[in-house]
Parts: C-alpha cells; structure tokens; sequence
C-alpha cells in the first residue's frame, strides 16, 4: 500500500482527481469505480474543473457505483443516483455509467446482474474508495466476507447515524443497500482509498497496522497489489508506521 499524506481535504481532492485524469489520459477507455458520499465530493468538482479548463475527454470512460440505498427513489435528494448526476455525471459526458437499482422488484437479481455487469464490461482499472469509521467500505460492514460479491448489505446503526445527517431525521435513512461485495471491489486493477478528517484518525491507525481482518473491512485492502492511499494530516496519526506493520 502506498501511503501519501496531504496537508487538508483540498489538497487529497485535488491530487485524487489528477490521480484519475492520468488513468484517463494513458487509457482513454478507462473503467472507473466511484464512490459517493462528502469524501469524494471535492475530488469530482475538481475532475469537473480538469473536464471543463484541461480538456480531459471521458467519452470513452465507462463507470461503475459501489453501491446504491434500497427502496429509496432514485430522484431523491439523498439518494446516489442523485448524488452522482449532481456532482459528476450532469457536467461530464461520459460513455455509459452504471449504479445499482436499489427499487428493483426482485433485489437478488439486481445483484446478480450488476456482478455480472462487472465481470463483462469491466473491471474498473481504478476504484474509488473511502472508509468509514467502522472500517467499512462501499457498504460492506464489519464481518462480512471476504469472499462476497455484490450483495444487499444490512446497514449498522453506526453508519446509519454517520450518513443521518444527509436526511431529516435517522428514521429516514435506510437501513438496507445494494453494495459491490469485497472480492468485486478486488477485481479492479488499482484502488485509490481517500481519507480525510479527524473523525478518521482511529480507523486509519487500525488500517496501518496491516492486521487483515474481516471484523475491519478495510483491512482486505492488503490483500491488493495496487492500492494508493491518499489521507490528510487530520486523519494521519504522524506515529504510525507508514509501511502497514
């Protein structure tokens, strides 16, 4: 794992978005996994910028979303359709996205189609990635299998009360989503993991020990021949050993 610190949430977007301009650059017909969420908000105004002021083209670019709520309308304000056609996808052109449909009347289907979407039109060259305070990424929370594939994911109440401040009250935050499973995020050729904040700094400790561990999602990252972390001083403990133990 190759560990890059940054002085703030600015400067790890914007290096994460010149991370991904030069996959784009050397591979015009790049497969990008994304994710959603506030860590990569500032990554994508930036990749908007490069689009708009650098004439990065990314008309042969193809995405893929981790995840998606279940039983929440893709119109919603929260919901990640949403999200992405606000910050990204309304302001780039691209050659086809793709995220899960979390109101599809038969859900293991669902996931079984865009685990095979994956397989054929991917694997993402690069995967977006952020962590959450459990250690959990995409949706898949602690004790799930290495071994899954996309899956509807039970959501802990610890993430539910993270991502409660986007919506009205907890009540309203879902308690199940559409997730890529670990071993479809581990089919992409590179992962680039963006960490920013002190509410992070516990999660990153635990990540560099590089103790792999399916209680710490995040931890399987290891198990990757081609992960970049990016993180800032706020969630970098200066005390920890860089090389993961």
């Amino acid at each position: 794992m190759k560990v890059k610190v940054v002085k703030d949430y600015e400067e790890m977007s914007q290096e994460a978005a010149y991370f991904l301009e030069d996959e784009v650059k050397n591979n015009p017909a790049s497969k990008l996994g994304l994710a959603t969420g506030g860590t990569p908000r500032g990554t994508y105004h930036h990749l908007v910028k490069g689009y708009r002021e650098r004439g990065v083209d990314y008309s042969q670019v193809t995405t893929f979303n981790l995840d998606e709520y279940v039983n929440l309308p893709r119109n919603h304000e929260q919901s990640y359709h949403t999200f992405m056609e606000k910050h990204l996808f309304s302001h780039i052109p691209f050659h086809a996205t793709y995220l899960p449909n979390g109101q599809a009347e038969d859900l293991e289907a669902e996931c079984a189609a865009y685990e095979k979407l994956i397989e054929t039109e991917g694997p993402p060259d690069v995967q977006l990635l952020g962590i959450g305070e459990n250690g959990h990424i995409g949706f898949n929370e602690p004790g799930a299998s290495f071994g899954s594939t996309t899956h509807i994911a039970e959501l802990t109440d610890t993430t539910r009360q993270a991502n409660a401040r986007f919506f009205s009250s907890l009540e309203e935050v879902p308690k199940q989503a559409i997730t890529m499973g670990i071993s479809s995020i581990l089919k992409s050729k590179k992962i680039l993991l963006l960490v920013s904040g002190s509410a992070k700094e516990a999660a990153i400790e635990r990540l560099l020990t590089g103790e792999v561990d399916e209680g710490f999602p995040a931890s399987v990252l290891y198990r990757h021949a081609d992960v970049t972390l990016i993180v800032d001083e706020d969630a970098y403990r200066k005390d920890v050993d860089e090389s993961g133990g």
